[in-house]
């Protein structure tokens, strides 16, 4: 069924799978919305942390997560925040115990045209996944469509009628103009898309090189998406600290990524979603700024700090 963008197919789909008392168990680092639109259903969200080092699935993690109450397993790859990707292997080991325990699963791909290395897999595609999968996508990131609010949620029938019957009392459709112009850009997917990815992928290895200097923080190199989750345990701040030291001193503002939960906690996430000039000069700001930091965390006791950039 078509939605007015992907936020509103998953809460669709929240409101006709869960009930109170339900649990959804979402891999986390997870986007920004998921806990409120899930509890919108009186469902609890049972975060499933991902490896600190590289934001992979533990599948184990998993497994001892589900309870007789769990009725769902939600994620999106790729993933906003991390840009990481779950591969075939981590895809199988989720439906294997979704199978296992009759869970469903819904998978957030709005990033799934945006895979700079590598190719997109779905889990839906699996053997005997499609049944038991809601999958959800838009135009927002591909296309750059945000504002259309246009997008589409795909599940077994009996899910998309009961889905619809909600829309036609929330939407009652979508504007024609806002279908044509998707349409549009559904013929015109590979050309729009082909061209994004390079810019995409010119933009982050921009951003890896200027950074690349830094000891004191670990760059988590995307595979995909937008965004760069950047690693400053080592400079003893909090994420919130960082942040505001850095716009601060340097006019560049990066988010505080402990808003994606807790093992989120320690990280900022950095955008390339701005020209290449904007982003080299951020990036420069942002290395003399960390470049600082380890100045003053080595300078002798009594060594006055060194100045701002």
């Amino acid at each position: 069924m078509i939605v007015a963008g992907a936020q509103n197919g998953l809460f669709a789909a929240s409101l006709c799978m869960l009930d109170k008392g339900d649990e959804v168990l979402v891999l986390e680092p997870m986007y920004v919305t998921y806990q409120a639109t899930f509890e919108a259903a009186g469902a609890k969200v049972v975060p499933v942390p991902l490896t600190a080092k590289d934001f992979g699935l533990d599948p184990e993690v998993l497994r001892r997560s589900v309870t007789p109450r769990t009725r769902a397993i939600a994620f999106a790859t790729p993933s906003n925040p991390t840009g990481r990707t779950l591969d075939r292997a981590a895809l199988e080991e989720i439906a294997a115990i979704a199978v296992e325990h009759d869970l469903t699963v819904i998978a957030d791909e709005v990033y799934e045209a945006l895979v700079l290395e590598g190719q997109h897999v779905s889990i839906a595609s699996l053997p005997g996944m499609a049944e038991r999968c809601v999958t959800i996508g838009s135009l927002s990131k591909s296309h750059a469509m945000t504002g259309w609010r246009v997008g589409w949620a795909i599940g077994p029938k009996p899910l998309i009628g009961h889905m619809d019957r909600l829309a036609l009392a929330m939407l009652y459709g979508l504007p024609g103009f806002i279908q044509e112009a998707a349409v549009e850009a559904i013929r015109r997917y590979d050309e729009v898309a082909d061209a994004m990815r390079a810019v995409y992928r010119r933009r982050r290895d921009l951003l890896i090189e200027h950074l690349a200097s830094c000891a004191n923080v670990e760059v988590v190199k995307p595979v995909a998406g937008m965004f760069v989750m950047l690693d400053i345990r080592k400079t003893g701040m909090t994420s919130l600290d960082f942040a505001w030291s850095l716009f601060q001193a340097t006019g560049v503002s990066v988010l505080d990524a402990s808003a994606f939960g807790v093992s989120a906690s320690g990280f900022v996430r950095l955008s390339f979603t701005t020209s290449e000039a904007q982003l080299s000069e951020a990036s420069r700001r942002i290395a003399a700024f960390l470049h600082g930091l380890e100045d003053r965390q080595t300078a002798p006791a009594g060594t006055a700090p060194a100045a701002s950039p």
